[in-house]
């Protein structure tokens, strides 16, 4: 997860703020984006938690869209780098060149330098590529010829990846599908969805809607310093440790979750509290995002496939048999 650094005019915001802040945003984003309200607010978590989403689904769906419009609305610096096979690690984090005017060399950053990166189709390019991006996204830093460079506060790999399609694709190693701190799935709109998108393509004239640019930075940062303002009692932090464990011992997994997938957990069920107006996390906001913090961190048995049983599943059986707490609400203070 990235870090959040904050100044010291940076605004003080509660989580009710917070809350009510992401809520425009995402109201705002639906306008372009129709349909696809569980997606976008999973990675409005991301966003809000400090970490990276990856986005896996079918070509056509709006992974390219949704990124976009998310950089648009929070006023965020926006890059995309198109993963191909060819594809050189500094075409990502940037390279030093040579200054004929200066006779010394002089670094050119990469796309890498910006505030929400897109990382399009980031299993097409090889290991070597994907792997220049783990310490960017786990440090948010980028060293090159032996000089370390910061990166723009806050920054986002929003990264696509398409899952059925095999030929010409890398798989991404575990320690990379770790720094994720959630997949999202887009999924296909209802008919009726369907039909309302095609009709606001047709009403508004214009390829893309155009969206307004609702926050910025610093405001950014300050919605993920609320978060960290969300309380977390033991039993939900037990709950937490429970089954993330629980995925290593359950008989269809091979390798279970480390200790960032628990990580992961907490802080976007805090981020899910932010988005519910609340200062405190629940049993349900654990559960609610078990599937998209946990599934992508496991690896099934290879027998497995036969079945036709996925990582999804097994974390939602997972959820459906560990013994949630009993926490009850209370009234949020300060929100």
């Amino acid at each position: 997860m990235t870090s959040t650094r904050t100044s010291p005019d940076q605004a003080v915001l509660t989580p009710r703020q917070a809350g009510e802040r992401a809520a425009a945003v995402l109201d705002e984003i639906r306008t372009a984006v129709v349909g696809k309200a569980e997606p976008l607010a999973l990675v409005m978590l991301g966003v809000l938690a400090g970490g990276h989403v990856l986005i896996e689904d079918l070509p056509g769906l709006g992974k390219t869209l949704l990124a976009r419009s998310f950089a648009t609305t929070l006023g965020l610096d926006f890059s995309r780098v198109q993963f191909t096979p060819d594809l050189l690690p500094s075409d990502v984090t940037g390279a030093p060149f040579y200054d004929q005017r200066t006779a010394g060399m002089v670094f050119r950053p990469g796309p890498v330098f910006t505030h929400l990166l897109l990382a399009d189709e980031i299993n097409r390019t090889p290991p070597k590529t994907q792997a220049a991006l783990l310490e960017a996204m786990a440090e948010s830093q980028v060293s090159v010829d032996g000089t370390t460079r910061p990166l723009p506060d806050p920054f986002v790999v929003v990264a696509t990846a398409n899952p059925i399609e095999y030929e010409g694709t890398y798989t991404l190693p575990e320690a990379q599908l770790d720094r994720f701190l959630l997949r999202v799935r887009m999924g296909y709109l209802t008919p009726a969805e369907e039909a309302g998108m095609l009709r606001a393509r047709v009403d508004r004239a214009a390829p893309e809607a155009v969206l307004r640019t609702l926050s910025g930075p610093d405001e950014v940062l300050a919605m993920r310093a609320a978060v960290e303002r969300v309380e977390v009692d033991d039993d939900l932090l037990d709950y937490a440790v429970a089954l993330v464990g629980a995925t290593r011992a359950h008989p269809h997994v091979q390798v279970g979750a480390s200790p960032r997938g628990g990580l992961a957990l907490v802080q976007l069920a805090r981020a899910r509290a932010v988005l519910d107006l609340r200062d405190y996390v629940t049993p349900e906001d654990v559960k609610s995002v078990a599937v998209p913090a946990l599934a992508h961190r496991i690896t099934l048995k290879p027998e497995l496939w036969v079945r036709q049983i996925d990582a999804d599943e097994v974390i939602r059986e997972i959820t459906r048999s560990a013994p949630a707490p009993r926490t009850l609400p209370r009234t949020p203070a300060g929100s």
